[in-house]
């Protein structure tokens, strides 16, 4: 593809995850009590699509953002229109406070000071991308009731882990994503070559389930919210080794270009697959395989005389 083409197509992710974050924080704006009062309850604000793949959507968007203003890829008079649609889409991931895209958008960033130090020997920039990490979390916490109240939600969700009370866990997400790694774990012990296959994988979970958890009613039953552990449960140490070699192999293949997206989008789905089983769901694989292929696009051979910046 040209390199203006690939170029257009991220500043569509950018325009398009702008207005629906736009959106989003009218909607929040019309009920901001009740919504503030569930991110308390282990829920969020209602997005499009679902709130994970939303926020990560989100962090890959501002990425693009600032990986085409660093490689002057957009023209003079919109650069001042990008950095707002970037800075908006910064503040409002944290008031969104959804823990995968946070974690992905601070994995990126102290990913981008090792490299400004490291590669680039660029020490003041460093130093001042890494002040914004440190001050970015302080300021959401005092200006953002949502991202304050996640903390306290995400704090006590974790000591429902602590007292291993899957009575009173069943509820917080954390704590239920740890029980359902225990019963995939004690599957995948019984079962470590190849595993039980994935249609029989929702009743062995229910079995273990009543075994780990007898107090537990079916309905708070998951599927375990892990695409590694799902795998290795559903396919074994085998189907897992060929999970990660088929999805892991471009990366391999563009380790010695400068594929700054491709990477950006390799580590939001590395960290989304510790928390959620990603690719079981059609919006989960459609935000992998099409971002990738797209992030792949700016690495292939081109004739395209354009000197400006192909993403990739």
């Amino acid at each position: 593809m040209p390199g203006r083409h690939l170029r257009w197509l991220w500043l569509l992710l950018i325009i398009i995850t702008l207005l629906a974050a736009i959106g989003a924080t009218a909607n929040y704006l019309l009920d901001f009590s009740r919504i503030n009062e569930v991110y308390l309850h282990s829920k969020v604000m209602p997005t499009e699509p679902d709130h994970i793949r939303f926020s990560l959507l989100v962090t890959l968007a501002i990425a693009a953002g600032i990986l085409l203003l660093a490689h002057k890829a957009v023209q003079q008079l919109w650069q001042p229109w990008l950095i707002g649609a970037v800075v908006i889409l910064t503040l409002f991931l944290h008031l969104l406070a959804v823990r995968s895209g946070e974690m992905t958008f601070y994995a990126l960033g102290c990913l981008a000071v090792l490299w400004l130090v490291l590669r680039k020997r660029q020490w003041l920039r460093a130093a001042a991308l890494a002040n914004i990490l440190v001050v970015l979390p302080l300021f959401s916490y005092v200006a953002f009731p949502t991202f304050r109240n996640k903390i306290y939600n995400t704090q006590e969700d974790v000591s429902k882990v602590e007292q291993n009370s899957s009575d009173e866990g069943k509820n917080f997400s954390i704590a239920a994503r740890v029980y359902s790694y225990r019963a995939a774990y004690a599957i995948w012990e019984d079962n470590k070559f190849i595993g039980v296959g994935k249609p029989d994988l929702k009743s062995e979970m229910a079995k273990r389930y009543g075994q780990l958890y007898p107090e537990m009613g079916a309905e708070f039953y998951i599927m375990p919210h892990n695409q590694y552990i799902y795998n290795l449960a559903a396919y074994g140490a085998l189907g897992l080794a060929v999970f990660c070699l088929g999805l892991f192999y471009p990366a391999w293949w563009a380790r010695h270009k400068h594929s700054p997206l491709l990477l950006a989008q390799y580590v939001s789905i590395a960290l989304s697959f510790l928390v959620e089983y990603t690719l079981e769901t059609q919006i989960g694989l459609a935000f992998v395989v099409f971002f990738l292929l797209l992030a792949l696009q700016g690495s292939l051979p081109s004739d395209d005389p354009d000197p400006t910046w192909r993403p990739a």
